[in-house]
C-alpha cells in the first residue's frame, strides 16, 4: 500500500478506519494457500470525483482482500487509476464496457486483483440472456439490465470463474425476481456445459436481494448455489446491516474446510464516527458518495485443494 505522504487529517482518518477493518477480524491470506474474495458495491464509483481522503479510504480498504468484484463502476475510470495507483504496481483490474441507457445506468462491472495472489486465466465475458430465433434474428425474450460478467482465475492449486453481478431495482419486486431466475438457469447451463472452462464457480453481487428468507434468495439458488458456511450468520451489507443485498454463493464441491472465515467490514459504525473520517463533517447520504452505502463482504478460502481433487479422483 502506498498512500505516500498524505496531509496529517487523511494520517488521522486512516488510523481510525485501520480500527474499523481490525475489527472485522479479516485472517491473513497466504500465497498459495489461501485467499480472501470480497463483493462491494461502490456506490457510484466514478460518476463524480471523490475527494484525497475518500481514494485513500477506498484503497485501504480494498487492499484488505486479493480479488475483489466491483458493482456500480461508472464509464470514468478516473478514479479507479487513483485507487490503484495507491493498491501499489501489482494490482490489477479487468472490467466489462459500459451501457449508456437508464437501465445500464453508465455502469461497468469489473474485479480488481493483486496479481502476487490470484493470476488471471484469461476468460472475461458477460453473459448474453437467452435467445430465440425470430425470423432472420436470435433475439433475448428477456434481458439482464446489465449483463453479469465474469472472469477466471487461478489462485494456488485451484482454478476457478468468478461471476457478479447488480441486479436491477426497478419497481417490480417480481421483475427482479424473473432476471435473477433467469441468471440462475444460466449459471446451471454453463456449469453443465461440457467445454466450459472451470466448473468451480464463485458467483457475487449485488443481488438487491433484503434477506435470505425472501423469494428473491429462493430464486438465485434453486439450482443449488449455496451461502458458505462462513457467511450463514446474519450479515448485513447496508449500513444498518439488516439487509442482504450482497451475496458470495458457490457450489458444494470441496468439503466445509473449503471456506475459513467471513463477514462484512464495517466502515461506517455510525453517523456520530463520520467525523473520525471526514473532521468537517457531513451528512450520512453524502458519505455513501464519499466512500459507499454498501458493506463490503468477504469470505477467505482454501486454495491448496491438491488433496481433495486425490480424494475425488479415488472415490470416482
Amino acid at each position: 500500500m502506498n498512500h505516500g505522504n498524505v496531509s496529517s487529517v487523511i494520517a488521522k482518518g486512516l488510523l481510525a478506519l485501520k480500527e474499523r477493518i481490525k475489527a472485522a477480524e479479516i485472517p491473513s491470506s497466504k500465497l498459495d494457500e489461501t485467499l480472501n474474495i470480497a463483493t462491494w458495491n461502490i456506490r457510484e464509483f466514478g460518476k463524480s470525483p471523490r475527494t484525497e481522503a475518500a481514494i485513500h479510504y477506498i484503497a485501504e480498504i480494498l487492499g484488505q482482500f486479493d480479488l475483489i468484484g466491483i458493482v456500480e463502476l461508472r464509464d470514468n475510470l478516473t478514479d479507479l487509476d487513483r485507487v490503484l495507483k495507491i493498491l501499489g504496481p501489482t494490482w490489477r483490474a479487468v472490467y466489462s464496457d459500459m451501457i449508456p441507457d437508464a437501465g445500464g445506468n453508465r455502469e461497468r462491472l469489473g474485479f480488481i486483483y493483486d496479481k502476487r495472489a490470484v493470476t488471471f486465466n484469461g476468460l472475461a465475458a458477460e453473459a448474453n440472456a437467452p435467445r430465440a430465433k425470430k425470423g432472420l434474428e436470435y433475439l433475448p425474450e428477456k434481458s439482464f439490465w446489465r449483463s453479469p460478467y465474469m472472469a477466471s482465475f487461478k489462485s494456488g492449486s485451484f482454478d476457478f470463474v468468478v461471476l457478479t453481478t447488480h441486479i436491477r431495482w426497478g419497481d417490480s419486486d417480481e421483475a427482479r425476481r424473473q432476471e435473477i431466475a433467469m441468471l440462475a438457469d444460466w449459471i446451471e447451463a454453463k456449469r453443465l456445459e461440457k467445454t466450459s472452462e472451470d466448473k468451480d464457480l464463485i458467483v457475487m453481487g449485488d443481488f438487491n436481494i433484503p434477506s435470505r428468507t425472501d423469494a428473491l434468495f429462493a430464486a438465485i439458488t434453486k439450482h443449488g448455489l449455496q451461502v458458505p458456511k462462513a457467511l450463514l450468520g446474519a450479515h448485513g451489507t447496508n449500513l444498518e446491516k439488516d439487509k442482504r443485498y450482497d451475496q458470495i454463493l458457490h457450489y458444494p464441491i470441496y468439503p466445509e474446510n473449503f471456506t475459513n472465515a467471513g463477514g462484512e467490514l464495517d466502515f461506517y459504525i455510525s453517523d456520530a464516527r463520520i467525523k473520525q473520517l471526514f473532521p468537517g463533517g457531513m451528512t450520512k447520504e453524502k458519505f455513501t458518495y464519499q466512500i459507499s452505502d454498501h458493506l463490503p463482504l468477504w469470505m477467505q478460502i482454501n486454495t491448496d485443494i491438491d488433496g481433495q481433487k486425490l480424494e475425488q479422483i479415488i472415490q470416482g
